[in-house]
């Protein structure tokens, strides 16, 4: 091809590394890989926290009425009932 203008696509002329082109490949699905990982765990972290407001939510509800119960029976107890 000396002297002569080469015409049509780059890609005939240029050599091809395909061991360049796969590692590119891999190294773009790893990446997506990641980015799902750490969408799942956002989503987990979000669950948990949503789980422990409502395990709170149940203990202090609990509380609340084993606290009422003890009231209640210490005002029949003063009350002479």
């Amino acid at each position: 091809m000396s002297g002569r203008e080469a015409t049509g696509s780059r890609f005939l002329y240029d050599p091809f590394d395909a061991a360049k082109a796969q590692i590119e490949a891999n190294e773009r699905v790893s990446e997506e890989r990641w980015q799902g990982l750490e969408f799942r765990l956002k989503q987990i972290e979000v669950s948990l926290d949503r789980l422990e407001r409502r395990l709170w939510l149940a203990v202090f509800g609990v509380v609340s009425v084993v606290l009422a119960q003890g009231i209640n029976e210490l005002i029949q107890i003063s009350s002479g009932g």
